[in-house]
């Protein structure tokens, strides 16, 4: 099948065509700047690296999508000559609560489904469904399936997803863990087993999401049994410039003592910690990383801070699934930043867990391989968030079709 991944945002569209049979991408393209005037349309087609920019006046969400699909079925410089060759359409959807446990075709239920779960992600959900209404507006003859970032954690036990706060809040607001980067994780899983050459439930994996957003998770037999985010994509694991877990009280003590109220709190928490707030410098890995070879001691303490963090989830996933098969890093940093794996792992030979350098140092780039040379195998998998969407598409599409 020839599927239409989209990742919508709230000025800009992601997308790529993929070939689910040969699993290649055809194109991949963005819209920036969607409604601010002077918006820039780029697409590459990847069999040629004939690439395409474009600037000028996309008003909405409408206009963008309208834009991409005149691109995509450019005779020349496109991915198709028809629509009708598009099998497709598959949408990335960040949360969907507890209704949704797996993708799913959208219609107006879905829709309106996908809107009660605006006040669990009030940055993303939104935009989100702004890019379904836009599709499926542009493409109503098309099959159009949402995939949630929070369904591949929808096998975490009560155990795992229950925060210790009054059950009557769970049942009120649904306040509970759900989880994110789920199709990151899933495709992590698929890599890895093909990798090592095992079947993905036979697994006991962590796997670590290295970007500007992080997390870690869990995989026990080729399920989600615990991750490092929760409610939000806030808690766990140190990120660009989200704090990652914190003492509640903090929060409560400094909204207080710096008169700040919910708004500065938020803003606190997501765009002036992490890696930022702790160096003072950038929330960017590579800025940290020399300035750290200059000597400066603010950007050494926050990439001490952000390893530690990620080697006590490395212990707690192994703990959670009573041992662990391998470690895989993906995301910007998991796959280029071979000092920073090299720095996560330090310390973890009791678990099996050892660095072999040089092949720890090849693996940068886009390569993928391997890298331990003890027990637990140490992974680097290429990201493939986009493919596990078509896939997941694909597998829904033909699900429909076998039902009718």
């Amino acid at each position: 099948m020839r599927i239409l991944v989209l990742n919508s945002g709230s000025s800009s569209v992601k997308y790529q065509v993929i070939d689910t049979g040969s699993q290649d991408t055809l194109v991949v393209g963005q819209v920036e700047r969607i409604g601010a005037g002077g918006a820039i349309l780029t697409q590459t087609r990847t069999s040629d690296g004939e690439r395409i920019k474009r600037s000028g006046s996309i008003l909405d969400h409408r206009d963008a999508i309208q834009s991409v699909l005149d691109l995509v079925n450019d005779p020349d410089r496109g991915a198709m000559e028809s629509l009708e060759e598009l099998d497709g359409v598959g949408h990335r959807v960040v949360h969907g609560g507890e209704a949704f446990t797996d993708a799913v075709i959208i219609d107006d239920d879905v829709e309106d489904e996908i809107r009660d779960c605006i006040e669990l992600a009030p940055l993303h959900n939104p935009h989100n469904l702004v890019g379904i209404r836009a599709a499926r507006e542009r493409l109503p003859e098309h099959p159009h399936v949402a995939v949630f970032d929070t369904a591949f954690h929808a096998t975490l036990p009560p155990k795992a997803f229950h925060y210790a706060l009054p059950y009557v809040l769970y049942k009120r607001h649904r306040i509970r863990r759900y989880g994110f980067h789920g199709t990151s994780h899933r495709h992590v899983l698929e890599r890895s087993a093909q990798l090592m050459d095992r079947e993905p439930d036979t697994l006991h994996l962590v796997s670590l999401h290295l970007g500007n957003g992080a997390s870690a998770c869990a995989i026990r037999a080729g399920q989600s049994v615990d991750t490092s985010m929760g409610f939000t994509p806030l808690e766990g694991l140190v990120m660009g410039t989200r704090s990652g877990d914190v003492d509640p009280a903090v929060i409560l003590h400094v909204m207080a003592r710096e008169e700040i109220g919910l708004s500065e709190a938020t803003a606190l928490l997501n765009k002036h910690s992490g890696l930022q707030g702790l160096s003072g410098i950038s929330g960017d890995m590579r800025d940290l990383l020399e300035e750290e070879e200059t000597g400066d001691e603010r950007a050494k303490l926050a990439l001490d801070v952000y390893c530690y963090r990620i080697r006590k989830y490395i212990g707690a996933c192994a703990a959670a699934m009573g041992g662990v098969d391998a470690v895989a890093f993906t995301g910007g940093i998991g796959e280029n930043a071979a000092g920073i794996r090299a720095r996560a792992l330090d310390g973890l030979g009791f678990l099996g867990i050892d660095v072999d350098e040089p092949e720890n140092a090849s693996l940068t780039g886009g390569e993928e391989g391997g890298f331990g040379s003890g027990r637990v195998a140490l992974l680097v998998v290429r990201s493939g968030e986009e493919l596990t969407i078509a896939k997941e598409t694909e597998r829904i599409v033909e699900q429909r079709e076998r039902d009718r």
